[in-house]
C-alpha cells in the first residue's frame, strides 16, 4: 500500500464495489491496519480517508471523476501513445506490417492479466466484466429530441457490434459516456489494445456531401457535425499512453450503410485529422482498420476500461 494508491487500492475493493463491500473491505483493512493491533498509523489514516470518501455518494462521485480523468490513480502509464509497455505480454502480439501477423481476431488476452494477480489482490474490474465486449446504453438526455437521439445511438451500436466486434474479440465498447474532461458525453468509445476510437452519430438525408475537416457541406448549405475534436483533444491528454481519434457516422434514414454519399474534399487550412466524418460503411472500415493496425490489437487494456466504465452516466 502506497500513498500513491488510488482509495479502491486501499481498501482493495473494484470499481464498481458496492456499498456493501465497501463496509466489509474497510472492517477488514481497518482491523489490519489499526495502530492497536500493531499496525501502521499513516497505513490506518490512508484506509479510514478512502472509507469516508467511498461511502459518501456525492465524495464518492466527485472522487470518481477525478479517478476517470487519472488524477485519483496509481494506474501505470506508458511512456508515449501506442506503444505497449516494454517487457509485457501484450508486447509480444505487436503488429509490424511485412513483418508479423495482425493479431486482431485472436482471442483476447488481458493487461495486467488476471492469473497473474498476487494473492488477495482484488482487481480494478472483475474479470467477468472485463470480459463483456459491449457495455452500457444510450441515456435519455434532456427533454426535448431525446427520443430521436437514443434511436440514431441506437442504430449505431447495433452497427458496431454486428460489423466491428466480431472481428476484433478484445475491443471493448462502451455508451454512454461521460467526458472526463467536462460536463460533455461521449456517445461511444471503442477500445482495443493502445486505440481509442470515440464515436458520434447523425442522421442526413441521402444525397452528396463534402466534408473538408471543418465543415460538412451540402447544397451549398453548411451543416455543423457534433462537437467531437475538443473531446478527442482532452482524452488523449488523460489517456497518453492511447491513440486517440474520432469518428462521427452520418447514418441515412433508409439504413443504407453506403448513403449518404460523402466527399472528402481538399482539407481546409488549419483543419485537424483528429475526427473522420464518413457513413456507416465508411466508419466501418475506417474503425477497424484503425483499431486492428494498433500494437496488440487482440489486448484488452484492463486499467484503461476501468476508468472509463467509472465515467459512464
Amino acid at each position: 500500500m502506497t500513498q500513491s494508491s488510488s482509495h479502491y487500492q486501499v481498501l482493495k475493493v473494484a470499481v464498481n464495489a458496492t456499498e456493501k463491500e465497501i463496509k466489509v473491505a474497510y472492517r477488514r483493512a481497518a482491523r489490519s491496519a489499526h495502530p492497536d493491533h500493531g499496525g501502521d498509523p499513516a497505513a490506518f489514516r490512508r484506509v479510514t480517508a478512502a472509507y469516508e470518501t467511498l461511502i459518501d455518494p456525492q465524495r464518492r462521485k466527485a472522487y470518481d471523476r477525478s479517478y476517470a480523468a487519472g488524477s485519483g490513480a496509481a494506474v501505470p502509464e506508458e511512456p508515449h501513445f501506442d506503444a505497449p509497455a516494454a517487457g509485457s505480454r501484450a508486447s509480444a502480439t505487436v503488429h509490424r506490417p511485412g513483418k508479423q501477423r495482425n493479431t486482431a481476431g485472436d482471442p483476447p488476452s488481458y493487461l495486467p492479466p488476471y492469473d497473474a494477480l498476487a494473492p488477495g489482490t482484488v482487481p480494478l474490474i472483475p474479470l467477468s466484466v472485463a470480459a463483456r465486449q459491449v457495455h452500457g446504453e444510450p441515456r435519455k438526455r434532456g427533454i426535448f429530441g431525446a427520443e430521436a437521439r437514443i434511436q440514431r445511438e441506437l442504430r449505431t451500436v447495433q452497427l458496431i457490434t454486428r460489423q466491428v466486434l466480431p472481428a476484433i474479440p478484445a475491443a471493448r465498447l462502451i455508451n454512454g459516456l461521460q467526458s472526463p474532461a467536462d460536463n460533455s458525453h461521449i456517445d461511444h468509445a471503442l477500445l482495443s489494445g493502445y486505440r481509442l476510437a470515440l464515436i458520434g452519430s447523425m442522421l442526413l438525408p441521402k444525397g452528396a456531401y463534402a466534408w473538408d475537416g471543418q465543415t460538412l457541406n451540402h447544397g451549398g448549405r453548411s451543416i455543423p457535425p457534433p462537437r467531437l475534436a475538443g473531446v478527442v483533444r482532452a482524452m488523449q491528454d488523460i489517456f497518453p499512453e492511447l491513440n486517440v481519434t474520432g469518428w462521427t457516422v452520418v447514418l441515412s434514414p433508409g439504413g443504407n450503410l453506403h448513403e449518404p454519399v460523402i466527399d472528402q474534399h481538399r482539407r481546409a487550412a488549419g483543419a485537424l485529422e483528429t475526427v473522420h466524418v464518413v457513413n456507416a460503411a465508411g466508419m466501418v472500415r475506417g474503425v477497424k482498420e484503425f483499431l486492428s493496425s494498433g500494437p496488440a490489437p487482440n489486448t484488452v487494456n484492463v486499467p484503461v476500461l476501468a476508468r472509463l466504465l467509472r465515467g459512464m452516466h
